[in-house]
């Protein structure tokens, strides 16, 4: 009997100890969460975490029109076939080229002139002073700038009474077609990326090249 009973009071013993243990150990942790909710704040109370992805990966928010995969593969081949013509890799003084606005006959509201950046920005920084692009967007202030040389009021290290600017030796340009067919199936969508270089004083197209995507989904996604 004295031997059931010394257990018993160990058990006891034993079990509050452990409940102890116990409120000590969610006392601290209640303590440890209040703490890092009061310094970090919330994190994203609703919705789901941005994922951060490569401009040329297909992402899961995708649809059939052109996405950023589509312009990072369109430029990229572009500025490569520009780079081997003849008129480009044996010229022996860089060509200067402008820039003319795309045509966008897609069905998508997209920023069409992002196209020519790209191909510009690659060509600049992959062709080793192959090219030159003249920066016809800025012309009413260069034109500014030169009057203010020539009256005298800013400084000129060159004569400021010779017209400075360059002109063109060739015009990139480009356009977007495209192709919709809808049916109870889903949306089909098929773009033809096509864009030209044309020589400015005779007018020639001394290159043109194409890239065509088709994509295919169960649902139209909006565009912006």
């Amino acid at each position: 009997m004295e031997f059931f009973t010394a257990n018993f009071v160990s058990l006891t013993d034993t079990m509050n100890n452990t409940s102890r243990f116990l409120l000590v150990g969610v006392a601290a942790g209640t303590a440890l969460l209040a703490g890092c909710a009061t310094n970090a704040g919330v994190q994203n109370p609703s919705g789901v975490a941005v994922t951060e992805m490569r401009p040329d990966e297909r992402g899961f928010v995708a649809g059939t029109g052109v996405e950023s995969q589509d312009l990072v593969a369109v430029t990229d081949k572009m500025a490569r076939s520009i780079l081997g013509i003849p008129q480009i890799a044996r010229a022996l003084v860089p060509p200067s080229i402008v820039l003319d606005p795309v045509v966008n006959n897609t069905r998508f509201p997209i920023n069409k002139d992002i196209f020519l950046t790209r191909i510009r920005t690659q060509l600049n920084s992959k062709s080793a002073g192959q090219v030159s692009f003249l920066d016809r967007e800025m012309m009413k202030t260069l034109e500014r700038e030169r009057e203010l040389k020539r009256s005298g009021q800013v400084t000129a290290s060159a004569d400021p009474r010779v017209v400075e600017f360059a002109g063109a030796d060739y015009f990139l340009t480009g356009k977007l077609d495209g192709m919709t067919t809808r049916t109870s199936a889903g949306t089909s969508d098929y773009v033809l990326y096509s864009f030209r270089l044309t020589d400015a004083r005779t007018s020639r197209i001394v290159w043109e090249d194409v890239a065509e995507i088709k994509k295919q989904g169960l649902e139209d996604a909006a565009y912006r």
